[in-house]
């Protein structure tokens, strides 16, 4: 009998640098953080897989940190963010 590996299949990655990102809240996180952090989000970008990582005090800033990520990304890129797909991961 012949192993075959779980992995077999190669995922299909978005072409589009932020034309696919994943987003993953995390928390409440029960070990004492400075600052009194108790979540967190990532934003990952499927194209590159690059990560940005927030803190977040209460988890109803989601909005707030998801706005200071678009504005990150549309300075570094040096263009608008528009037509992104936000899925879980």
């Amino acid at each position: 009998m012949i192993k075959t590996s779980f992995f077999s299949r190669k995922s299909e990655r978005f072409k589009k640098l932020l034309g696919l990102i994943y987003i993953n809240v995390c928390g409440p996180i029960m070990i004492c953080i400075i600052g009194g952090y108790t979540y967190f989000i990532t934003f990952t970008d499927d194209c590159s897989r690059y990560v940005y990582v927030y803190l977040m005090k209460l988890k109803f800033e989601l909005f707030k940190r998801f706005k200071e990520f678009r504005n990150k990304v549309e300075k570094q890129i040096g263009k608008e963010y528009q037509n992104t797909l936000i899925g879980p991961r």
